[in-house]
């Protein structure tokens, strides 16, 4: 079996790299894989409170409108790993603001601090898009933004777990190989992370 062959079923080791000269930047490049779920979940679920909250609304609607969350988290994850994460910039600044965003995770892939999001920048990413939800849904944006930030903590989760877990039911395992295949053979394919959904959607399930 060759070392890369191995690398592609077996991602557990952590290896790590600085990224930054200044000490002050770099602690904040590494965050704890658990960070998206503390953040997170207490906001889906004043989210949803404040749905059921409002009375004006049927359970089978809150249930379809975050579940249309949940639809509109992994088609903003596709379109931002396909053509922002994989966007390959021609200048020597867009060269290191690209390796910062993605590249450091495809170079070193095990890094279990560089996993997730930092929240200095997911949590103003996120009150910026419940603005926009709010202005595009109005009252219907509370159960549409607990399912998008249900989608966003399964993704960073589910992401982790394939670098880092062994993955042994088949689902897991199927998603671990699928992503891992995405790393160590066709970087050009296999833009899903939480779910290979888009990717059968735009044919890029294979080069």
């Amino acid at each position: 079996m060759s070392e890369q062959t191995k690398r592609f079923y077996v991602s557990n080791k952590n290896e790590s790299v600085p990224m930054f000269d200044s000490k002050f930047m770099e602690f904040f490049s590494h965050v704890h894989p658990a960070t998206p779920v503390i953040l997170y979940v207490p906001v889906i679920v004043y989210f949803l409170y404040r749905a059921f909250a409002q009375g004006n609304m049927s359970i089978l609607v809150i249930v379809g409108l975050f579940l249309l969350g949940v639809l509109m988290w992994t088609l903003l994850e596709y379109v931002v790993h396909r053509y922002v994460f994989h966007y390959e910039p021609k200048t020597r600044p867009g060269k290191m603001l690209h390796f910062i965003i993605h590249g450091v995770h495809h170079d070193y892939p095990n890094d279990a601090s560089r996993l997730v999001l930092p929240p200095v920048i997911s949590v103003p990413m996120a009150v910026l898009l419940y603005f926009l939800f709010t202005f595009t849904f109005r009252g219907y944006a509370p159960p549409i933004s607990a399912g998008f930030a249900l989608g966003y903590v399964c993704y960073d989760t589910i992401h982790y777990a394939t670098h880092h877990f062994a993955m042994k039911n088949r689902v897991g395992l199927w998603l671990k190989q699928y992503h891992l295949r995405h790393h160590y053979k066709e970087d050009e394919a296999g833009f899903g992370v939480s779910s290979p959904l888009w990717d059968y959607v735009f044919k890029t399930t294979r080069k």
